[in-house]
């Protein structure tokens, strides 16, 4: 858009497969929708593996970075990492993730407004639903972890994608949303949430 007023800032959401199995989806969205945030583009596909492979590797040292972070917290944790070659890593996660977010229909959300990226992180919650907070959808609809998912050779299931940053959103949005699919409208009470004086409230 061309006016870049902090309001107008915005974010991915993908309800994965075990959201969708567990009718969490209108859950979901009354959560960001009741922080102030504006649904702007919403759709529901079942993604090939190539579509998701394609996902995360928008960010092209996503490999490197996701596989020294793990080796990172396998350590911290006091065990053995699969291997000590992020790349290695990588390669499992990826195909974990590929699977599993092709197993079926997923809902991709787009959400605007101020702060979009950190408010959807903040409600969402960890990555891992053990660890995240209650309150968040992650934290209170969820009971995986990384423990039982590498049991398992899986990935964890954790309900929700949310975009990282502002500059991960936008190349996101851009990979599930074709030009055309958002829409630019206004929200009555987006007065409340952004007008500089409030004004109109009382009747003259």
């Amino acid at each position: 858009m061309s006016d870049t007023h902090p309001k107008h800032e915005r974010t991915l959401v993908v309800v994965k497969p075990d959201g969708i199995q567990r009718s969490l989806v209108g859950e979901i969205i009354k959560r960001y929708e009741q922080s102030g945030l504006k649904l702007v583009g919403v759709k529901m596909l079942v993604p090939t593996a190539d579509f998701v492979e394609q996902h995360y590797t928008l960010d092209p040292e996503w490999r490197m970075k996701t596989g020294m972070k793990t080796i990172e917290s396998y350590k911290k944790k006091g065990k053995q990492p699969p291997s000590e070659d992020p790349l290695a890593i990588t390669a499992i996660i990826l195909r974990n993730l590929t699977k599993y977010l092709s197993r079926g229909p997923v809902v991709a959300m787009v959400w605007q407004g101020m702060h979009a990226v950190g408010i959807v992180r903040k409600i969402t919650g960890g990555t891992e639903p053990l660890t995240s907070d209650m309150g968040t959808i992650r934290g209170d609809y969820t009971i995986d972890s990384y423990e039982v998912s590498d049991v398992d050779g899986r990935a964890v299931r954790n309900l929700v994608h949310a975009s990282g940053s502002v500059d991960e959103a936008e190349k996101e949005i851009t990979h599930w949303f074709k030009e055309g699919e958002l829409i630019d409208y206004r929200l009555i009470n987006e007065a409340m949430i952004y007008d500089k004086e409030l004004e109109g409230i009382l009747r003259a």
